[in-house]
């Protein structure tokens, strides 16, 4: 059982479907949908959310339930590729950018001792997903500071 540091037992949810091709009613070009994940990664969108869009919106008005389906890709595999990837991954971001939120807190409420526990296993957190990524994601020097989180959030 994995938990890491909260009291909850974790978050089983639905998984998607099994699918090994396309359905029928999305019958969209699979350039159209690597030119369309570009754009959107242009724009400034994160990979998550570049998922969310193409399902919502889709490419030329037809929704596209997967993009690994229509591509034979992931949508990180594209970004690569066109050399469209963010610098740093998105899971990383997302936690400095809570990093950033709970010592800016952390500043105006000194006796907040649940939010100072929540920003340290935040760090912790933090820590490890730089172990993991240092080397191939991210340069081989990288350390976290506050001061490097507020420059990439921002």
């Amino acid at each position: 059982m994995a938990r890491m540091h909260t009291r909850r037992r974790g978050s089983s949810g639905s998984d998607k479907p099994a699918a090994d091709e396309n359905p029928e009613w999305s019958d969209v070009d699979a350039d159209a949908v690597e030119e369309r994940v570009v754009e959107l990664a242009e724009q400034g969108d994160d990979p998550s959310q570049i998922g969310m869009k193409l399902r919502d919106e889709g490419v030329q008005g037809v929704p596209v339930p997967d993009v690994k389906l229509v591509t034979g890709k992931k949508v990180g595999e594209i970004l690569d590729e066109h050399d469209a990837a963010p610098e740093v991954p998105e899971d990383l971001r997302n936690l400095l950018a809570r990093a950033v939120r709970l010592r800016d807190h952390m500043d105006e409420n000194q006796t907040d001792y649940q939010n100072k526990r929540a920003l340290q296993n935040t760090e912790s957190k933090i820590r490890r997903l730089i172990d993991y990524y240092r080397g191939d994601e991210i340069d081989e020097e990288f350390t976290y500071s506050y001061e490097v989180a507020v420059e990439i959030t921002q």
